[in-house]
């Protein structure tokens, strides 16, 4: 009598077609359009023309590699990077990184949440406290999708991105741009020390660590595979979500900058201390009230979608470092405080969402290093373990992140120490 083997759970799924493998990468890739996007990629476009898209396309394929890393830990371990750190990393270290991960995660939520109550007042022209609130509301019953499973969350963030990227690519279409213009930002240069904050803005704002979290998490237990042969399976399906996925939100930065160099770019019309609202305005009075409303319509998407995603992260984060959960609900209400203080004191929503970017740029560091250290260790990853020149690769960009922060660091404050601050 012949045995019938059950077949497995990775089998099951593929067998019902490739579309439900996808969805990891286009939960993380909404963090990568977030509405600190916003406010760097339009003041770099207005204030530097197409000088900075070779920024936005090197920190896009960083963004590739990194996720695709982190997508391939879970699938190769089962844990997530917050538990294989937790796990094999000293405990003071383990801690520390916790922390730090906490830190940044509250500035990706100010930036997330403060981009949805812009766009709700630049929708509805409700004040910016009120639509504060209503943000909250909105972003807890996306997360009560989560709790019902995890593909009713991916389908309704996957729309929300959707929608960010019609928005964008109906701009660039009305606005237009110079293709000679583009090709000439794609070679790495800076336009003197002002330029380096936005860089590290766009950097802040495009490799995103809560995500690089986050992802390893969302892949670790979505299929359950029996051996190595289904993983390397898997993986490729993986490859194509972070390809398809990460590439959205790489077209949909670029769109935001070569907008803003197109319509922007050596013009009055631009305030840079209020990039959103200048871009908004901008646009209704140069293209067209269509095009005003899409930028308007995807930066509600992008804070509603990035907010959520956001909590959700930190909440992984919580759990895989010190083995502690609190409720979806109640790390929301927590971690929009800080979002609604500033909403409620009247402060400069860009220049928050600016500043917030640049606190992200610092702590990504301290995701990239600990995920290198785990997918070289053929320990931990076993025939997964990256190939040499990946590991160099990643090294590269973390090291570069490293320098450029450093580097603002030194610019920032030698005025002050030299007593010139002027200067």
């Amino acid at each position: 009598m012949a045995v019938v083997v059950p077949e497995s759970a990775f089998r099951q799924m593929r067998a019902r077609g490739s579309i439900t493998l996808l969805g990891p990468a286009f939960v993380a890739a909404v963090a990568y359009v977030d509405p600190g996007n916003f406010a760097t990629n339009f003041a770099a476009g207005a204030k530097f023309g197409y000088t900075l898209v070779w920024v936005i396309v090197a920190a896009n394929l960083t963004a590739m590699l990194v996720q695709y890393l982190s997508a391939k830990t879970g699938v190769a371990t089962g844990r997530d990077l917050p538990e294989l750190c937790r796990e094999h990393f000293p405990r003071p270290v383990s801690r520390g990184l916790w922390v730090q991960a906490e830190i940044v995660a509250m500035a990706t939520d100010l930036a997330e949440f403060l981009g949805a109550a812009v766009g709700l007042y630049l929708l509805f022209h409700v004040p910016l406290f009120p639509a504060g609130l209503l943000t909250a509301v909105v972003a807890f019953g996306i997360l009560a999708l989560e709790q019902r499973g995890y593909r009713r969350f991916e389908l309704a963030i996957a729309a929300l991105l959707g929608i960010v990227l019609l928005g964008f690519l109906y701009d660039l279409i009305v606005v237009g741009a110079s293709p000679a213009g583009v090709a000439s930002g794609l070679v790495p240069r800076l336009a003197g020390s002002d330029s380096l904050i936005l860089v590290c803005g766009i950097i802040g704002a495009t490799v995103m660590p809560h995500v690089v979290y986050l992802h390893s998490a969302l892949t670790k237990s979505r299929v359950a595979c029996r051996d190595d042969g289904e993983k390397r399976e898997l993986l490729r399906f993986q490859r194509m979500d972070v390809l398809i996925g990460l590439g959205a939100a790489g077209l949909i930065n670029l769109s935001m900058l070569v907008v803003a160099a197109s319509l922007f770019h050596q013009t009055a019309i631009f305030a840079s201390d209020d990039a959103i609202q200048s871009a908004h305005d901008g646009l209704g009075r140069m293209v067209g009230g269509g095009a005003a409303l899409a930028f308007a319509v995807a930066l509600l998407a992008s804070g509603l979608s990035s907010s959520s995603v956001g909590t959700y992260a930190g909440q992984i984060v919580m759990q895989g470092f010190i083995r502690r959960r609190i409720p979806l609900f109640v790390r929301r209400a927590v971690t929009m405080t800080p979002a609604l203080t500033v909403l409620a004191l009247g402060l400069p929503p860009t220049d928050s969402l600016v500043i917030s970017q640049v606190v992200l740029s610092f702590g990504i560091p301290f995701a990239l290093v600990p995920l290198i250290l785990v997918t070289r260790r053929r320990d931990i990853m076993g025939v997964f373990a990256n190939h040499p020149l990946t590991t160099v690769a990643a090294s590269l960009a973390a090291a570069l992140i490293i320098a450029l922060n450093a580097y603002l660091l030194l610019v920032s404050f030698t005025p002050f120490l030299t007593g010139r601050p002027g200067t």
